[in-house]
């Protein structure tokens, strides 16, 4: 069962309560008997791994195409011909 907190709108008080999802989102304040809403938060959410968005959003091709990018960056030809010449 979720915790959900609530606000009364004429007392101002806040308070948390444990309920079911089919709990109503107003109800009567507990100290003053006013009319309390359910507040709403922004969930914390954690995106974590590197290249998170990079491999999840991408079709195969492109992620493809993208790796045979990088790979032909690193290799080349301009650095090889200096390496094989300080041999």
């Amino acid at each position: 069962m979720p915790i959900y907190e609530y606000q009364c709108g004429e007392c101002q008080h806040q308070y948390e309560k444990r309920e079911g999802f089919d709990a109503p989102v107003e109800q009567a304040c507990p100290v003053c008997g006013g009319l309390a809403r359910r507040l709403l938060h922004v969930p914390g959410i954690v995106f974590k791994g590197p290249g998170f968005y990079v491999t999840d959003n991408r079709k195969n091709h492109e992620w493809e195409s993208a790796e045979k990018e990088a790979k032909e960056e690193k290799a080349s030809p301009e650095e090889t011909s200096e390496v094989s010449t300080k041999k």
